[in-house]
């Protein structure tokens, strides 16, 4: 008997937000193949779309690559409907859950998530009456476990569980980076969660893959502590090492990625007390740096009337900010911003609306103006 769900559940899984593409752009699914060969072979079963990810393909490679070649019940699929963007209205927001059906083939969902609740979107999902639409979907049998992934204060959080106590698990932003983070709140809200007595998925546990090569200061502590194991390894098993964990979602883009977490996550062991000291260190270490927290997700550029690459744009002015690159940071700029760049910014306020870490997009978009001018 589980003392909690996916107490048993083995705790790395796989994102299938962040596929391999091709030289055209697209999923390059033979790839990716491969990548779920070795996932599967390691024994580790957890996969997880969304019905908006690469504008439904990253569903449509979870097909081919997963359900059309490996038995049902080996492995569970976690997708989710998102009741603010591509959702027009009610009808649209429903009708995901039978699209992404269809696009995967699965036959039901082992897990369903409402997507990306956060203060300025979550009141939809009550308006759509998507939490009713879960659970007759769940009580059909199309859905095992639902659940919503959540970018909001604690106070909200605490809010939702309270009215929405047969909420199976939450999937909340958790890294060490952002753990006493005011605007992340990843400690505070996880403590509701656990006070709710719910799982939790992990997201973002890698920061959008910034944590896989931190500043040059917490390299140094990781690499006095653990010369052998990877920057990214210290951050996945700090967050598996949590109480209450469902599993642990890396967002992987190439084999290489694969194996090395599953070098440490195949057999995981949580990290012992010499490790945390380590980490805690690190944490200390990253507070001091003034970095753009951004983890790429695009979630702020698909509706900029000015097509600003965003994301690129801060990764370039972070290039300069943690590793002092200025002049690599400037030529990174120059070819993100060949069509629009941090100046063309409109101050509409889209970005902020849709960034999942809170960060005031439009005056670090002046700042990265003034930077780069």
């Amino acid at each position: 008997m589980e003392k909690y769900l996916g107490e048993k559940t083995p705790k790395l899984g796989f994102g299938l937000m962040r596929l391999p593409k091709d030289s055209a752009g697209k999923i390059d699914v033979e790839e990716t193949k491969k990548m779920v060969d070795l996932f599967m072979d390691a024994g580790l079963t957890y996969f997880d779309t969304a019905f908006v990810y690469d504008g439904g393909d990253s569903e449509r490679a979870a097909k081919a690559a997963l359900v059309d070649r490996y038995p049902r019940e080996s492995y569970t699929l976690a997708t989710k409907l998102c009741a603010w963007q591509m959702a027009e209205n009610e009808e649209a927001a429903k009708q995901q859950f039978y699209t992404s059906l269809e696009r995967t083939g699965a036959g039901y969902f082992d897990y369903y998530l409402l997507h990306a609740l956060q203060p300025q979107n979550y009141k939809k999902y009550d308006e759509y009456h998507i939490w009713d639409f879960v659970k007759e979907q769940k009580a059909k049998g199309l859905i095992r476990h639902w659940g919503f992934s959540f970018h909001a204060t604690p106070q909200i959080l605490d809010e939702l569980l309270t009215e929405h106590p047969d909420a199976e698990f939450v999937q909340l932003q958790i890294n060490y980076a952002d753990w006493e983070n005011e605007k992340v709140a990843a400690r505070a809200n996880y403590e509701v969660a656990r006070k709710h007595g719910k799982s939790i998925v992990v997201m973002e546990p890698v920061k959008g893959g910034a944590l896989a090569a931190p500043p040059e200061e917490v390299q140094k502590i990781f690499n006095e502590a653990n010369p052998d194991a990877s920057y990214a390894s210290w951050a996945i098993r700090y967050a598996a090492s949590l109480e209450g964990i469902l599993t642990v979602l890396s967002g992987m883009s190439t084999v290489e990625q694969m194996k090395d977490n599953l070098s440490y996550m195949k057999n995981f062991r949580p990290l012992d007390e010499k490790e945390q000291i380590a980490v805690q260190k690190a944490q200390e270490a990253i507070n001091g740096v003034k970095s753009i927290p951004c983890t790429a997700c695009h979630y702020c550029t698909k509706g900029c009337p000015q097509q600003i690459p965003i994301p690129e744009i801060f990764a370039a002015r972070n290039r300069q900010l943690i590793w002092g690159q200025l002049e690599q940071g400037r030529q990174d700029y120059a070819k993100a911003a060949v069509n629009a760049g941090a100046a063309d910014c409109i101050a509409c306020g889209q970005c902020e609306d849709a960034c999942p870490q809170q960060i005031n997009v439009i005056e670090r978009l002046k700042e990265c103006a003034e930077a780069f001018a």
